[in-house]
């Protein structure tokens, strides 16, 4: 009859199978997300053309203020390219990334008189003007280009739903102010008031993406 030490050093084979089989499934498990994340960001060049909208939507009127607490008007911005974004001050995650690449964007388009910078709060109640300007000076916001804007929950909440985002009403998951989807969104308008395509504000190549469609809009009658 075997020993205990002699039952252990048969047992301890088993063990080590079990443990070489199991890393080979999380291996596995884990060449298989990566290939799924490949697929579904890279097999698709829409993270370099853009987004298109699904159905038409203008840059509807609208009166906000700006981080300085000077007003910022829909009439100020006519016949101007857009760019923009959406954030929340207390956002720590997504706000911040998607901030930077529009700081890179301000440093892609300084030359272009014709392109302005806007991010819209999705929460007015907290981000004040003084909140949003202390945001906009860590990422080098350029005041007389770069616009952060606030305001009535209404106004803002109503030129986000109808000129930019939908909202979800109906996710019980969705904790965003508004119950917007797709804040990581930059979207882009054409000189004419058309929101024209989304671009992901997460990635790296984003930036050189929406100069690419402001030059094709340039281009545009």
């Amino acid at each position: 009859m075997p020993t205990e030490p002699d039952q252990r050093i048969a047992l301890r084979p088993r063990r080590e199978e079990r443990l070489f089989l199991i890393s080979i499934m999380v291996l596995a498990l884990l060449a298989g997300l990566g290939g799924w994340f490949v697929a579904t960001h890279f097999s698709s060049p829409s993270h370099l053309s853009g987004q298109p909208l699904e159905k038409e939507r203008w840059l509807v009127d609208f009166a906000l203020t700006g981080a300085s607490g000077r007003p910022v008007t829909r009439a100020e911005l006519a016949g101007k390219i857009l760019v923009v974004s959406f954030l929340f001050t207390s956002c720590s995650l997504t706000c911040p990334e998607v901030t930077r690449h529009m700081a890179e964007i301000q440093r892609l388009t300084a030359t272009h008189a014709d392109v302005r910078l806007l991010s819209l709060t999705v929460d007015p109640r907290s981000d004040t003007p003084p909140v949003l300007a202390q945001w906009g000076a860590r990422f080098g916001a350029d005041t007389n280009r770069w616009y952060f804007l606030t305001g009535s929950k209404t106004v803002l909440h109503g030129l986000i739903a109808q000129s930019f985002l939908a909202p979800d009403d109906g996710n019980p998951f969705n904790s965003m102010p508004g119950h917007f989807t797709g804040t990581e969104r930059i979207a882009v308008v054409d000189r004419h008031g058309r929101t024209r395509r989304y671009f992901d504000g997460l990635r790296a190549e984003t930036p050189a993406a929406v100069v690419a469609e402001i030059a094709r809009l340039r281009a545009e009658p």
